[in-house]
């Protein structure tokens, strides 16, 4: 292991972080993680299950004086978004993640980092393996697949859980109170290709848009950053309206709940068109410069000549069908709160694009706060997929999480935090998916509240966060749970 964490305090915390940084596990591929977590328990003699979807709960007795308090949940989701820059040599199935600080900051090395969600689960290993920690009957739910389908939490069997209050820690702001999230659906429209044999003679070229910040399509979607994928849109209409282009292949994006950063086409150009290319390259990096000049002033369009030969290209009516398909998918915010000042309600964000064999599929994250607002952006979407002679495919589903009222939970919160820090605590709702809607049609009666540290720039490999943050974050939650017998 690196050690490049172990002066940090709670060294506890950051122990495992640091071990669970040493674990591939992206989204789909939680099984060592989930073979760690349930050796951690064992070897502590911790009672623990896991369930064909690799969920693992660990149970740890209340501490002496508090058999009689409510047990508590303490919940994150093992998995992480694997993202790099193109040039960046990491094997994700296989490589560690490389920590480094950064003055208060923890960063990896040009790759996501994983603290959305590693510190959950470094905090909940940490509390259960203290033993001077004062606090009620614990039960740590680790679940998997919360990056693409929450398909962890959908499978869980709430039979296995006796807590009626849970603690969720995947949030990212220091002294914010999370109380309520978006439901979203994953939709894939698919179009497929209909193929004619490549033209002779003529270069083969790359196209290429990068240099975007990217982020989170949730929690980043009101800050007006450029989608590589709705870009390209743009750029092969206009090319398209002056000059034959054949395209072989286009690919851009890595997740659905990521603002894509890069795209790449493959195209065949003839010879004396390739200078207008080039020009045309030049001119929209001027005007996508000038539009995100506040947003993604680092956004790039480069032209490069590629070597290869290409057997196949798209016809004219598949490129034609792909290039509207791009230009009309909605993107971005839908509609504002009008009940909560600065809230997203709803968007959608065209996360990927990818060619495959001979379709093409153009991957949407819809995220809302209204049911009826997530339907009928999809409905939109499948409309324009079967307008194209396309069709539309729902890959994953979960619902808002509803604010409560009358919870306790974010009471006994508000009282701790104004106890330690003499201020309020901040009340939120965010433009994001968290699990807490789906464990709440599981348990009934569920009580939810969701906090976290400051982590910075999520779903990006610009990701980070605050080792300051951290240690406040434990301590608050350490004085939650010794006030929990209060409830």
């Amino acid at each position: 292991m690196q050690n490049i964490l172990r002066e940090l305090t709670p060294n506890s915390v950051f122990k495992f972080f640091e071990e669970i940084a040493q674990i591939p596990r992206c989204s789909g591929d939680e099984q060592r993680i989930s073979d760690y977590l349930v050796n951690f328990a064992k070897e502590r003699k911790l009672e623990v299950t896991r369930d064909k979807a690799l969920n693992v709960i660990i149970k740890k007795p209340a501490a002496p004086g508090y058999e009689n308090a409510p047990t508590v949940i303490l919940q994150g989701h093992m998995d992480m978004v694997c993202e790099k820059n193109k040039e960046t040599i990491h094997d994700f199935e296989k490589d560690p993640i490389k920590l480094r600080i950064v003055d208060d900051l923890i960063f990896a090395t040009e790759t996501t980092l994983g603290a959305d969600n590693g510190i959950a689960l470094a905090y909940a290993l940490a509390l259960l393996e203290a033993d001077d920690i004062l606090h009620p009957a614990i039960e740590a739910l680790f679940t998997t697949d919360e990056e693409s389908t929450m398909g962890g939490a959908i499978a869980l069997d709430g039979n296995n859980l006796k807590g009626r209050l849970l603690i969720n820690l995947d949030s990212e702001e220091e002294g914010k109170l999370l109380v309520s999230s978006a439901g979203g659906t994953k939709a894939k429209v698919v179009l497929p290709i209909a193929w004619e044999s490549a033209r002779s003679g003529m270069h083969t070229v790359r196209i290429r848009i990068g240099g975007l910040k990217g982020g989170h399509s949730g929690m980043e979607i009101n800050k007006q950053r450029g989608n590589a994928n709705k870009l390209m849109g743009r750029l092969l209409n206009d090319i398209k309206g002056e000059m034959e282009i054949f395209l072989n292949e286009i690919n851009g994006g890595v997740k659905s709940n990521a603002i894509p950063r890069e795209v790449d086409v493959v195209a065949q150009i003839s010879r004396e068109n390739l200078s207008k290319l080039e020009a045309k390259m030049q001119l929209w990096e001027l005007v996508f410069k000038n539009e995100l000049r506040a947003a993604d002033p680092e956004i790039c369009v480069k032209l490069e000549i590629e070597e290869q030969s290409l057997d196949r290209v798209f016809n004219k009516e598949s490129l034609n069908m792909l290039t509207a398909c791009l230009m009309l998918l909605p993107n971005g915010i839908q509609s504002m709160s009008m009940e909560i000042e600065g809230l997203v309600e709803s968007s959608t964000n065209l996360g990927v694009v990818q060619t495959a064999g001979d379709n093409i599929y153009l991957i949407n994250e819809i995220r809302s706060s209204v049911k009826t607002l997530k339907r009928s952006t999809l409905n939109t979407i499948k409309m324009l997929a079967e307008t194209l002679g396309g069709e539309l495919r729902i890959e994953s589903d979960y619902p808002e999480w509803e604010y409560n009222p009358n919870s306790e939970m974010r009471k006994l919160f508000q009282k701790v935090y104004k106890d330690m820090y003499n201020k309020e605590a901040e009340i939120i709702a965010i433009h994001a998916g968290l699990e807490c809607g789906v464990l709440a049609q599981k348990l009934d009666g569920l009580d939810s509240i969701s906090l976290g540290p400051n982590i910075f720039d999520v779903h990006t490999p610009k990701e980070n966060f605050s080792i300051a943050s951290t240690k406040n974050v434990w301590e608050y939650l350490l004085e939650v749970l010794k006030q929990m017998n209060t409830i």
